[in-house]
């Protein structure tokens, strides 16, 4: 057991106090020997003394904050250890093309990432998730770990505005530096989603290219093209580092040697293909390691100190307030 604030316990002397102080409540008589001896309320004084000391000492403890001690459990599941990687340029912020027949636009991209994301990661209870966003340089969201709320707020800080620059390159090795500090289970992916491309030096490239490679990467590529876009599944050839950004990543993801799919999406519908198809391909089964944090008996001294002060003012409401001989 650990104390969050051990120096709550100089206070602990307070728990005397009931001791060494008198109450003024009383009855003025001109004989005390008139006044019979009463031992039942002495005994009831003393333990009302008793039990004031009990709730001074447990509020003091609480506010020491007793912690237990931290577990590591194993656990056994399907799933895999991802990172997400999100682009958060402005262009994110435009909506798909919408329906031309309803004359309405579509639903923001970032809005239908985070919606579609979310419901990702709600059906994998036994993923370990990152997050990592990046415009014009990686932005850390959060590390890989099984705790929702950490991924959730990630989520919705990743796919919020952005400045107008795309840098994938910084975005993926920030996401494959986070395998560095966890034991592989069995299964790792980064899924990158983004409405464009852009150029990697050679040193970025060298540098993915070893990172996924060595740390068994896969790479999921999402792209949320808008209708004019050079599709990169056309049926044009480009030559060597011609042609759009995009098809040009997409050649370069090809040559990685790694387990690699591209997909494009246009609508909301198609994102949730893309995303249902990448929840499809990994399911492995993965072991790893979680913390539960101990038993915070704070909470525990609290209630006591609770019902001890009910159990006083019970016991005080059936004082005889005054006592008059026959």
């Amino acid at each position: 057991m650990s104390l969050l604030n051990p120096w709550a316990l100089l206070l602990l002397p307070l728990a005397l106090a009931p001791f060494w102080l008198r109450s003024l409540q009383g009855q003025r008589y001109s004989w005390l020997e008139m006044v019979p001896e009463d031992p039942f309320s002495d005994n009831i004084v003393l333990l009302l003394k008793v039990v004031t000391a009990v709730i001074i000492a447990s509020l003091v403890l609480a506010l020491a904050a007793p912690q237990g001690s931290d577990k590591v459990v194993n656990r056994v599941g399907k799933g895999a250890q991802t990172v997400m990687v999100i682009d958060r340029s402005v262009s994110m912020d435009h909506p798909f093309a919408g329906d031309a027949t309803s004359g309405r636009a579509g639903e923001i991209k970032s809005g239908a990432a985070r919606r579609l994301i979310t419901q990702f990661i709600d059906s994998r209870p036994d993923d370990m998730m990152g997050v990592v966003a990046f415009t014009n340089s990686a932005l850390y969201g959060v590390k890989i770990t099984a705790n929702r709320d950490a991924i959730h707020a990630a989520i919705n800080a990743a796919t919020s505005a952005g400045i107008n620059q795309t840098n994938i390159g910084a975005g993926i090795t920030q996401a494959a530096s986070l395998f560095d500090s966890i034991q592989s289970s069995g299964s790792r992916a980064i899924i990158l989603l983004s409405d464009g491309a852009g150029k990697l030096s050679p040193r970025v490239k060298a540098r993915i290219r070893e990172e996924l490679k060595d740390k068994d990467i896969k790479l999921y590529w999402i792209v949320l093209r808008e209708p004019d876009d050079v599709s990169i599944f056309g049926d044009r050839v480009f030559e060597e580092d011609r042609g759009p950004a995009a098809i040009q990543l997409d050649r370069f993801f090809k040559s990685l040697k790694i387990t690699y799919k591209a997909y494009e999406a246009d609508n909301p519908v198609a994102l949730q293909m893309a995303i249902q198809d990448i929840d499809s391909r990994e399911k492995n089964t993965i072991q790893y390691a979680i913390t539960v944090p101990g038993r915070d008996y704070a909470r525990d001294l609290i209630v006591v100190a609770l019902v001890l002060s009910l159990g006083m003012f019970v016991i005080k409401n059936f004082r005889v307030k005054a006592w008059e001989s026959a």
